[in-house]
Formats: structure tokens, C-alpha cells, sequence
């Protein structure tokens, strides 16, 4: 993989991340459109490092929400802080149970199957047709919800299908206020991509030799910084604007890489 290449995908992964589209499946087909042909543990790799990059720009732009959270932990007082976290701590078992006992049958799918991003991206549009005509409450997220949207966020790891599109869609159906599942969906995963990363760190897979070092740290730069701008973008968008929209964008773009896949 080049430096341009890395990053256009970079720059993919930053703006899809925090829109219901799936970064993921949008990277697979920027990498069949690229003709990136690194084997699938490399090329899940580099989708890792772009996410741990919108996970740090996740964090720059909720850094008030998270500071807030640490605090209320530290407290050790079942207080609102710390029963929110313990909902996002309770919503990662079904996506580590996934990462830890499935990982190698998921590295497999992340090589270009642009058939199943096609049909994942379907999926994905269907959940946010669904959840936009949910009616909108002031109902926050409670700990069984948490668990369900884990459930959601956990079929999310597949290439194609939205992890903010699905988890998101999942509370606004089990009742829950928009502006809160954004906010929920968009802090659950940073956790999750740290803890990815630092089992790759000591599992000696983020190295020079299985990398290519140069691509993934130009990646990274331009998902961060295109992450900052679509992530602040997407909290008003998400407020205000319908999942309908992004349910068409997903459908086309889903039935267009199933065509190309079957040609």
C-alpha cells in the first residue's frame, strides 16, 4: 500500500466513521477500488489503526464527557458517572467474547469480499429505515439496553455492517432518546479499540516486518483529523437530521457493490 492510498483510506475511515454507512465496508471497497493487495491479517490491521485514530479523535471531541466520567469512577459512589460507565463496560462482552474466540474466522473476511460488503451494507440500511421511524423519547440508556446495543456493536464487527448505524438504531428501537444513543454509541467503542490495540502491541502483530510502518502512520494522521471534523459534524447531523437518508446512501452503494461483485 502506497502513501496515497493510505491516505484516501484514511481520510474514508475519519469521515465514515461517526456516519451510520460502515467505515469498515467502506474501507473493504476502497481497497478492491485501490487493488490493495495485502493478505487479510494485514489489511486488518491497517482498518485497526485507522480505528484507533477516530477513537482518538472520539476522544478529543467527548474529552469534557470523559473527564467527567474518570471523576465520577474515582469517586467510588454508585453515582450517574459510574453507572454509565458501567453500562459501556457491561455493552463490550458481547464484541470481546467475538474478538477473543472468533478472531481469526473475522481476519478472514476482511480481504476485499466485496459480495458480503454489499449485503452487509443492506442490512445496515434496513436497521436505519427501521429505527427512523422509531419515535423519538427522553428515555436514557439502561443497563439491559446496554447489553442489547453490545450485541448489536458485536454483528458490527462484520465488514458492511454500521457499528454507530447499528448500535444506534438499536437503542433509538428500544426506546431510547437519539441525542443519548449517539452519545452511548459514539463513547462505547473507544474501550473496545484500545483494548484491540494493546493486544496486538504485546501480541508483537503491530511490528516493521507485518506492517508496512509509513502507510499505516499517514493513515492514521488522516483519519484523525478527518475524524475530529466528522465526528463534531455528526452530533448536531444526528440531532436533527433522519437515519432515512443514510438508509437510501447504504442501499445504493450496497446493491452497486453487489452488482460489481457478481459481473
Amino acid at each position: 500500500m502506497d502513501i496515497i492510498d493510505a491516505i484516501i483510506l484514511g481520510i474514508v475511515q475519519g469521515l465514515t466513521e461517526f456516519l451510520p454507512v460502515s467505515s469498515s465496508g467502506h474501507l473493504e471497497l476502497g481497497k478492491a477500488i485501490l487493488g490493495d493487495s495485502s493478505i487479510p491479517q494485514e489489511s486488518l490491521m491497517f482498518t485497526v489503526v485507522l480505528h484507533f485514530a477516530t477513537a482518538l479523535s472520539t476522544i478529543v471531541v467527548f474529552r469534557k464527557d470523559i473527564l467527567s466520567l474518570l471523576e465520577g469512577i474515582f469517586k467510588f459512589q454508585w453515582n450517574e458517572d459510574l453507572q454509565f460507565a458501567s453500562k459501556i463496560a457491561l455493552s463490550m462482552i458481547p464484541a470481546v467474547i467475538i474478538g477473543v474466540f472468533f478472531e481469526s474466522e473475522l481476519e478472514e473476511l476482511f480481504g476485499g469480499n466485496i459480495l458480503l460488503v454489499g449485503c452487509m451494507l443492506l442490512v445496515t440500511a434496513a436497521l436505519l429505515f427501521l429505527a427512523d421511524r422509531a419515535r423519538n423519547t427522553n428515555k436514557p440508556v439502561s443497563f439491559s439496553n446496554a447489553f442489547v446495543i453490545g450485541i448489536s456493536q458485536a454483528v458490527a464487527m462484520l465488514p458492511g455492517i454500521s457499528r454507530s448505524g447499528a448500535t444506534i438504531s438499536t437503542s433509538v428501537l428500544l426506546g431510547n432518546d437519539k441525542t443519548k444513543a449517539a452519545r452511548f454509541s459514539f463513547l462505547m467503542v473507544v474501550p473496545l479499540i484500545f483494548g484491540k490495540i494493546a493486544k496486538d502491541v504485546l501480541g508483537g502483530e503491530l511490528s516493521y516486518e507485518s506492517s508496512n510502518f509509513t502507510a499505516l502512520s499517514i493513515g492514521f494522521v488522516a483519519a484523525f483529523v478527518a475524524g475530529l471534523f466528522a465526528c463534531t459534524w455528526m452530533i448536531a447531523l444526528v440531532k436533527k437530521s433522519k437515519l432515512s437518508y443514510f438508509s437510501v446512501y447504504c442501499a445504493i452503494v450496497g446493491l452497486i457493490a453487489i452488482v460489481v461483485a457478481l459481473m
